[in-house]
This record gives C-alpha cells, sequence and structure tokens, in this order.
C-alpha cells in the first residue's frame, strides 16, 4: 500500500511538475518573440507590400453552415482586405436556413459556368455564383451539398487557383491588412518554403462592429466568453507564439490560415472523417516535407488579425471543447507514427510528445489526483498542510500565466483601451481556475468516453448571437 501511494504521489507531482515548467519556458520564448515582432513590424512599410507585383495569390476560403446573422457583415469584411491579388471563395455547405438567399440578394449573385476541376474528391457542387455588381468582382460563391467543414474546404480549393489559399470561419472578421503581413514571411523566405502561416484569433463578443469593420475592442460583458479572452492570450501569446519560434506547431487555428495549396493538394487536402481537420491537415504536411526531406517552415505571426464569436454560454462552449477533445484524439491517433521518432526532427520528438502527454493525457492525471486524494482522506493518510501548500502554489501559477499574458498583451497591442476592460479581465483570471477549470477537465474527460465509446461523434451546432 504504502509502495502504491508513494506511485502515485510522486508520479503526479512529477507530470505536474514538467507540465507547468513547460508552459513557464514556452511563455518566456513567445513573450520575447512577441515583443521583437513587434519592432520588427513599426519598422515595416506594408504599403509598399501592397504595390509590388510580386505577391503570392491568395485564395479566402469560407465555408459557411447556416451563418444568417453574420453572413452579409463577413462577405463584406473579406471584401474590403486590403491585398492586390486576392479572391474570395465562400462555400454554402449545404445550408438549412436562409444563408444562401440572404448571399444572393445582398451581392446580386448568378449562376455562370466554371469548369470545375476536383483535384480533392468531395461532396457535389450544385453551382458556382458571381455578382452582376463588379465592385464585387472578387467574389465567387459556391452552393455545394453539405459535407462538413472540411468537404466544403476541399471543394473551395478546387475552385481556387491561387498560389496559396486562407482557410478561415466565415463568422470571422478579419483585419484589414491581414494578408499583407501573413504574406511577408512567404517574400522573405530563402532556403526553405514556408507551406502555411497562421496568426492570432481573438474575441468579438461586445465589441463595436460596424459593417464587418472591427471599431472598438471590448471586453464581454458576460463570464463566459471573458473566460475564453484569457485562454486565447494564453493560447496564441505564450503558447503557439513558442512552437512556430522552433517550427514544431502542430495546430493552425480553422479559423484563420494561410496555406500552401499545391503542397495542401499533394498531402490530399483536408481529411472529413475527423472534426479536427484543421490540425490535421498541418500535420499531414509535416509529414509530407519530412517524409521527402524538404526544406520548410510554418510562419506565425504573434498579432491579433482575425476577430471571431466566442460561444456565450457553457452548453455550447460545452459543445465546442467537446469536439476538440475528439479532434486532438483522432489527429494524434492518425499520425502516431510521429511519436518519439527522430525521423520526424523537433516533431516526432518534442512536439508530438508535448500534445499527447500535456494536452491529451492531462485531464486523465488532474482527475486521477483528485481521486487519489479523496481515497487518501478517507483513509485518513491525508496531508492537509501540504495539500493547502500545494493547491495554493498550483492557483498562483495559473493566475500569474494568465495574468502574464494579459500584460504581454497590453504591452505589444494596448487593443482594450479602457481601465474597466483589464480590470474585468484581471477578476476573471482570478477566478477562472476555481470556477471555469473543473469544467473543462469534465468536458475533455466526457470527450474521451465519448469518443472510445463511439457516441455524440457529430460536429456540433454552434449558435451564435451575430456581431
Amino acid at each position: 500500500m504504502n509502495t502504491l501511494i508513494r506511485f502515485f504521489e510522486y508520479g503526479i507531482f512529477f507530470y505536474s511538475s514538467v507540465v507547468l515548467m513547460s508552459y513557464l519556458f514556452l511563455a518566456m520564448i513567445s513573450a520575447y518573440e512577441v515583443l521583437r515582432y513587434r519592432k520588427e513590424r513599426d519598422l515595416t512599410d506594408y504599403q509598399n507590400l501592397l504595390a509590388t507585383p510580386l505577391m503570392p495569390s491568395i485564395a479566402i476560403i469560407a465555408p459557411a453552415y447556416n451563418e444568417s446573422p453574420t453572413i452579409v457583415d463577413n462577405i463584406r469584411s473579406l471584401l474590403s482586405l486590403h491585398y492586390t491579388n486576392l479572391t474570395v471563395i465562400v462555400v454554402n455547405d449545404g445550408s438549412k436556413d436562409d444563408t444562401f438567399d440572404k448571399a444572393v440578394a445582398t451581392y446580386d449573385l448568378e449562376l455562370i459556368d466554371f469548369y470545375y476541376d476536383e483535384k480533392i474528391a468531395a461532396q457535389p457542387v450544385r453551382g458556382i455564383y458571381k455578382s452582376r455588381n463588379s465592385g464585387f468582382s472578387k467574389l465567387i460563391f459556391v452552393d455545394k451539398k453539405n459535407g462538413g467543414k472540411a468537404d466544403a474546404i476541399n471543394v473551395g480549393i478546387n475552385v481556387s487557383n491561387a498560389d496559396y489559399f486562407a482557410c478561415i470561419d466565415v463568422d470571422c472578421i478579419i483585419e484589414p491588412d491581414a494578408f499583407l503581413k501573413m504574406a511577408k514571411p512567404i517574400m522573405q523566405a530563402e532556403n526553405e518554403r514556408i507551406i502555411a502561416v497562421g496568426g492570432i484569433v481573438w474575441l468579438t463578443n461586445d465589441s463595436h462592429i460596424r459593417k464587418g469593420r472591427l471599431l472598438e475592442v471590448r471586453t464581454p460583458e458576460t463570464f463566459v466568453p471573458r473566460i475564453q479572452v484569457i485562454e486565447y492570450f494564453r493560447a496564441f501569446l505564450l503558447g503557439r507564439t513558442a512552437w512556430a519560434k522552433v517550427n514544431g506547431m502542430l495546430l493552425i487555428s480553422g479559423a484563420f490560415g494561410l496555406f500552401d495549396r499545391e503542397i495542401a493538394v499533394a498531402a490530399g487536402g483536408y481529411y472529413h472523417k475527423t472534426v479536427g481537420e484543421d490540425m490535421e491537415l498541418v500535420m499531414r504536411m509535416h509529414r509530407y516535407m519530412r517524409e521527402r526531406q524538404l526544406p520548410y517552415k510554418i510562419g506565425y505571426l504573434p498579432e491579433p488579425l482575425c476577430w471571431t464569436e466566442a460561444p456565450s454560454d457553457f452548453n455550447i462552449l460545452g459543445r465546442q471543447r467537446h469536439r476538440w477533445t475528439r479532434g486532438t484524439i483522432e489527429c494524434l491517433l492518425l499520425h502516431k507514427k510521429m511519436f518519439f521518432n527522430p525521423k520526424y526532427g523537433i516533431l516526432g520528438m518534442v512536439s508530438y510528445p508535448y500534445w499527447l502527454f500535456a494536452e491529451w493525457l492531462s485531464p486523465f492525471v488532474e482527475a486521477g489526483g483528485i481521486l487519489f486524494f479523496i481515497i487518501m482522506i478517507i483513509l485518513g493518510r491525508a496531508n492537509w498542510a501540504y495539500f493547502w501548500a500545494l493547491l495554493f502554489f498550483v492557483y498562483a501559477f495559473v493566475v500569474f500565466l494568465s495574468l502574464f499574458a494579459i500584460l504581454i498583451q497590453e504591452i505589444s497591442y494596448h487593443r482594450y483601451r479602457k481601465h474597466r476592460d483589464l480590470t474585468q479581465l484581471i477578476l476573471t483570471a482570478l477566478v477562472e481556475p476555481i470556477v471555469y477549470h473543473p469544467r473543462v477537465i469534465y468536458w475533455a474527460l466526457k470527450g474521451n468516453w465519448d469518443f472510445f465509446h463511439k457516441k455524440n461523434m457529430g460536429w456540433g451546432e454552434m449558435k451564435r448571437k451575430g456581431f
């Protein structure tokens, strides 16, 4: 019994220590990179980039399913982006609401003859539309049979003939100069191919938006989206920035990413049998380049270039996190060949093991630690002094990371102009570990349970209020 107890005590303590120190290490690297990027950005004249004919052509692919509240404003937002060689491809994935009718009426769309080259297999296309209004000449609207987000993006890739395609959610608002900035790493590359570029996605709940343009960023009024603001700060500012630095990033957000079309097609396009299609494509493109020993890099801009609406209640948020958990499991299992495989460099030796142990397995360790401590209480062997000291340390560490992410955001971008906004974020960071994190553990455990029992495997409806 004593041996078993010691095993759990030291095992959980060692695991937790490694994970917490890795968070701290990633945060330090990211903070340095964010501040360095800010200085470099301030010295760049993006108007000169806009004028050059050497910029790569980009097609924006925006899958839309039941996006009636936001479809008009978001198409307008995409059409207003500052980029010379740009096409906007909106793919209506068999919406059941009036998404199609609103788009057709607002943008004066008509059915056209269009050669459709199906390089990637996908659900049938019912029609391809363009606007009669020359002001919307960059817009291509595709109507297709429902097949899911991955299938819709594959149709957009087939329709496009651009050098790069940008995969974004149609419910997102993109900064006007976002693609000028995302094209910069491609233009700067010398001996390596930039196969993808990611950027920061932030939240717009309760912000001031007019006609598809973000005018003022505000902290969400309600608790659920406000917690997610802090989560996004940590993930994008203190996590992915560091992974991109070492070319070990396994995930580019499905809401906003730029991909080399030729490599994406060669790798097989999006895999529609997973709900983690964005992560899966990035992993497959990594493998494609590594297995052929081709020099490449995935770029990342630690700057808020894309804004989206977060789930506003725990029910919808729970469905989202449930789906994220299942997507992570599917991707890790599909690419298990990379696990501690030196052939894949830092991906196989660091990135994949980190996602496996620190992302997938962490809810089990946390839940196991709670269960273990309950058993110790029942057996009368709980060390309460040690428990309270360790609990305070973990709580303080988590709050520190959140406050550090808020600080880096404020130093670098200062998007929240009012003291009230920052005060609300700080207060939310103080209560998040107690009120919110237990729910995250539950959603992750439920996602694992449902995945291995083949339950609730669909995408899940994400209702939005609209901007």
